[in-house]
C-alpha cells in the first residue's frame, strides 16, 4: 500500500475540462480557457495570465516537449520531403542543403510556438502544474 494521496477525491470536485478544443485554442496561440486572449507576449514567453479572462499561466511548464515534438515532424515531412526531391529531379548537393537549411529553419520557427501553445493547453485540460 502506498501513502500517495487519493487522486479521486480532488478529482471530483473539479469539473471536467474537454482536452481537445483546449488543444486546438494552443496550436491557435489562444487561451485553452476562452479561446479569444492570446497565451504569448513575445515568441515563446507565455504572459503572466489570461488578458480576457484572467486564467493564470504563471505556473505552465511546458519545458522540452515542444522542441522535441517541433524536431519530429520538421524531420519527417523533410526527410521525406528531401528524399522525393533528389529521386524526382537529382538536384545538386548545395542546392539540396541550402534549400533544405532554409525550409528546416522555417518550418521549425512556425512550429515551436504554436507546439508549446498545445502542450499548454493540454496541462491546462489536466490541470496540470496548478492549473
Amino acid at each position: 500500500m502506498t501513502d500517495a494521496p487519493d487522486r479521486s477525491a480532488f478529482e471530483a470536485g473539479s469539473p471536467e475540462r474537454p482536452t481537445w478544443p483546449a488543444m486546438r485554442r494552443g496550436l491557435r496561440q489562444r487561451c485553452p480557457n476562452c479561446g479569444e486572449g492570446t497565451i504569448f507576449k513575445s515568441y515563446l514567453k507565455l504572459r503572466p495570465s489570461c488578458g480576457t479572462c484572467g486564467e493564470d499561466f504563471s505556473h505552465a511548464r511546458a519545458d522540452d516537449g515542444p522542441a522535441y515534438l517541433t524536431i519530429l515532424v520538421t524531420a519527417k515531412i523533410l526527410g521525406t520531403l528531401m528524399l522525393f526531391v533528389f529521386e524526382r529531379w537529382q538536384p545538386g548537393p548545395y542546392v539540396l542543403a541550402a534549400a533544405f537549411s532554409v525550409g528546416a529553419i522555417l518550418m521549425s520557427l512556425y512550429l515551436l510556438p504554436r507546439f508549446k501553445g498545445m502542450i499548454v493547453g493540454i496541462q491546462w485540460a489536466k490541470r496540470m502544474h496548478g492549473f
